[in-house]
């Protein structure tokens, strides 16, 4: 379908799971935080392990084959890892002066 902000296969790769993490990650941490008392990074974790899993289970692959389990297990590390990249980059965007002491001395 045309139009879409998200389909299967872009939630298959790298920037759209990482996306979908830091957007489920940010808007759930604080009932996570209240609640269960999980680290964000490990509960990031866990978000994008489901993202991928569910991705991999949409786009047909077998719930019964066990590389399916351990290899998104994998990647969910590196979607984390970028989903908190994302973050860092929207708290601080590049070029924006990280000490507003350098400001003054130009």
């Amino acid at each position: 379908m045309e139009g879409q902000f998200f389909t299967w296969e872009a939630l298959s790769a790298m920037g759209g799971a990482s996306l979908l993490t830091f957007f489920i990650v940010q808007y759930t941490k604080v009932l996570v935080d209240r609640y269960v008392n999980l680290p964000t990074d490990v509960y990031a974790v866990f978000v994008a392990y489901f993202v991928l899993l569910f991705t991999q289970m949409a786009l047909g692959a077998s719930w019964m084959d066990w590389r399916i389990y351990l290899l998104n297990f994998a990647n969910a590390f590196l979607v984390a890892a970028a989903s908190a990249q994302i973050q860092n980059k929207s708290v601080k965007p590049p070029g924006q002066l990280q000490d507003s002491s350098r400001s003054n001395s130009a």
